[in-house]
Order: structure tokens, then sequence, then C-alpha cells
């Protein structure tokens, strides 16, 4: 599997797959941890302690602020695995780990058939690491 840390750490969770990107600014309700952009596929969705798989995030620098916010508060997904580098989703997660010492670990899946072949599953357990990412089923 081809696939970059972009924050270390290590989550397990059931998968929560976006249709669309989502923007954690005005999208993404910190408190709830649910979708709030009434406009995305999935709006209500709770991402709170899933493995979040989403392509790429979509919008302003200051869903950083957000994201980290909800890491803060329990809200926030365990682990987000994109398709594609986002450096405003590593960010928030990475101040949350520098801040608060709570890890997101966020990770990047450059080949889009394995991306949505573990986007498919229902639990998965993800370790983000300098030498590799490994992300397996848990029993």
């Amino acid at each position: 599997m081809s696939a970059r840390s972009l924050v270390y750490g290590r989550a397990a969770g059931p998968v929560v797959k976006l249709d669309d990107p989502l923007s954690f600014w005005g999208g993404f309700e910190s408190s709830s941890g649910k979708v709030i952009d009434r406009f995305h596929p999935q709006h209500g969705a709770c991402l709170s302690g899933a493995i979040l798989f989403m392509a790429r995030g979509r919008g302003s620098s200051s869903g950083a602020s957000v994201l980290a916010e909800s890491i803060r508060l329990g809200t926030a997904p365990a682990a987000i695995i994109l398709l594609e580098d986002d450096a405003i989703i590593a960010t928030g997660a990475l101040v949350a780990q520098m801040l608060y010492g709570i890890d997101c670990p966020v990770a990047a899946i450059g080949d889009p058939a394995e991306w949505h072949r573990l986007s498919a599953l229902p639990r998965l357990g993800i370790d983000a690491g300098a030498e590799a990412v490994r992300i397996t089923r848990p029993g």
C-alpha cells in the first residue's frame, strides 16, 4: 500500500466515508462532531470516533482550528485517511497533538483503488508512523 503519514498516531474505529470533500470551517460542528453543511451528502452524520475517509478537505484555513478544537473536545474523528495530502487538515491534527497531547492520525493513500477498497470496510485500525502507515482490520 502506498500511504504517507501526515500526522503520526494510532487509532481504531468504524469507517465513515464522505462522498464529497468537507470544510471543517462551517461544515462541521466541533461541539457535536456532526456534519452541519446542509448541502453535503452526509449532512447530519456524526464523525466522532470514526476512521474518516474523504478524498480531500475543502475550504478555509480556519478549518484547522475547528478540527483542533473538536480533537480537544473528543468529538473529532479518531483518524482521517485522505486520497490527497491536505495541509489544513494535517495542521489541525498536528496542533491538537502538540497543544493537548491527543492524537488524530492523518494519512494520505495515493492509490484511489486501495483508498476505495479500504473505505468500504466497516472498521479499521491505523498506525501512522515515520516509517510506514499500517492499516488493519481489528477483530
